[in-house]
């Protein structure tokens, strides 16, 4: 983990932060918390199934850390796992046995996923009643299993994923789309196999929507046709999308379109979705490890969304008034805040949500002493950069200004990117094999 932090003291205290923040969400940690095994009996959470009841087991998932959740599993059952696929983001593979592991792009789709969600719901249909598959789903795994409904392509769900990202829509939003133009999301996955199905889920969405996660493959889903076109229509992009998939959703409306499995359908009673890790158990580490390094730690929330921009003025504004007053919380304070914010893209610079943020904050704590703010995205990649996210302090924007940059014109442009390359700050640690949202700190010694 390399941190762009210029006092070592600082640094050194940034990076046991965030390997807490980040040994809490362990993909093979969460797994062995979660599933245990006695002889034939497998449990997760309440609930026992005994091998001798199924014919096999089978193993497959999707997502960034859908594979290091697959080589957990495979630990755990050993040869009373029969095979598996799941499918990574380019760069997060994990060495499995049994379990094959493709790679696909992320956060837009790509051939190679198409084919993946090809093979993975093949594989899942040819299941029977006396099976039980194991479905591991991590943050990415909605792009990383692009299946298009009947009549749409893959060019056009790029088209519509890369429409909505550069919107500035949610989550959320974004999935009630694409659960409307595939054959996997939105509970169809479940759908489309007669096997008992257990889901372990790493969450990446704030409040551990289980219809938002990966888009929900194996959840009854209470959103519509009509949702999706409103969606559109709200960000302005209903004449933008192709034509295929406005025809697609118009259909679904009138009813000639089958809706997505909803809340009480009967199928869900032979499926069992369980977390085993979100962004609530890594702020929480984050906060004991800055107490246990003397600090005062102040969880200020695991559900932090809006604009990246709004978020960096308000943690600027709680760090001026610790400066000023103590409040909410005296020196050495730690704050930390954690979810999952949105850039709605205007310019052509290159970034991401952290990024951002750190970027703007940069501009909020100009000329504050010893003050550090930090973004930071779990999975080790901030947008499509080599970033995990960025730091600043009070002198960030007089270093970029000595250099011959303007902030503010690069924050317009979209182009954290380029503005920390040149003034230093950014956090690197590569793929971290989880994802479970964003990290958000401010550190006053």
């Amino acid at each position: 983990m390399r941190i762009g932090v210029r006092q070592p003291q600082v640094r050194a205290f940034l990076t046991r932060l965030l390997k807490a923040g980040l040994a809490a969400v362990d993909p093979v940690c969460a797994v062995r918390r979660n599933v245990k095994r006695v002889d034939t009996i497998i449990q997760v959470g309440r609930r026992r199934y005994d091998q001798r009841e199924y014919r096999q087991v089978v193993a497959v998932g999707a997502g960034k850390a859908a594979a290091r959740m697959g080589a957990a599993l495979e630990n755990l059952l050993g040869n009373r796992l029969g095979s598996g696929l799941v499918v990574v983001k380019y760069g997060h593979v994990t060495e499995t046995r049994m379990i094959e592991v493709l790679e696909a792009g992320h956060p837009l789709p790509d051939r190679s996923g198409q084919k993946a969600a090809e093979r993975l719901l093949g594989l899942v249909r040819k299941l029977a009643p006396n099976d039980l598959l194991f479905v591991l789903l991590s943050g990415g795994a909605s792009s990383l299993l692009p299946m298009p409904a009947g009549g749409l392509t893959l060019a056009d769900k790029q088209k519509v994923t890369q429409l909505l990202l550069r919107s500035g829509a949610g989550i959320q939003e974004i999935n009630t789309v694409r659960k409307h133009l595939s054959a996997i999301k939105g509970g169809r996955l479940a759908a489309a196999t007669a096997a008992r199905v257990v889901s372990l889920i790493m969450s990446d969405v704030i409040g551990d929507d289980l219809e938002a996660i990966g888009s929900g493959p194996t959840a009854p889903d209470h959103t519509t046709y009509a949702d999706a076109c409103r969606v559109l229509q709200r960000y302005r992009l209903w004449a933008d999308v192709p034509a295929r998939v406005r025809t697609h959703l118009a259909g679904g409306v009138r009813g000639a379109e089958e809706e997505t499995p909803k809340p009480g359908s009967s199928l869900f009673r032979r499926v069992q979705n369980h977390i085993i890790g979100n962004n609530g158990a890594a702020v929480k580490a984050v906060a004991q490890a800055a107490r246990q390094s003397g600090f005062r730690p102040l969880v200020l929330s695991t559900s932090l969304i809006g604009e990246a921009r709004g978020a960096a003025k308000s943690f600027g504004a709680i760090a001026r008034e610790i400066v000023t007053s103590g409040r909410p919380v005296r020196r050495p304070a730690c704050v930390v805040a954690g979810g999952e914010l949105t850039v709605t893209v205007r310019g052509s610079g290159r970034g991401g949500r952290a990024q951002e943020f750190a970027l703007a904050a940069s501009l909020e704590i100009a000329g504050l002493p010893k003050v550090w703010i930090a973004a930071f995205a779990t999975d080790g990649t901030d947008g499509p950069t080599d970033a995990a996210g960025a730091v600043v302090d009070g002198q960030t924007v007089a270093r970029a200004q000595r250099v011959g940059l303007n902030p503010h014109e690069l924050l317009l442009e979209n182009n954290a990117y380029r503005f920390f390359k040149k003034v230093g700050g950014h956090i690197i640690t590569g793929p971290t094999g989880t994802n479970v949202n964003d990290l958000h700190l401010l550190i006053a010694p």
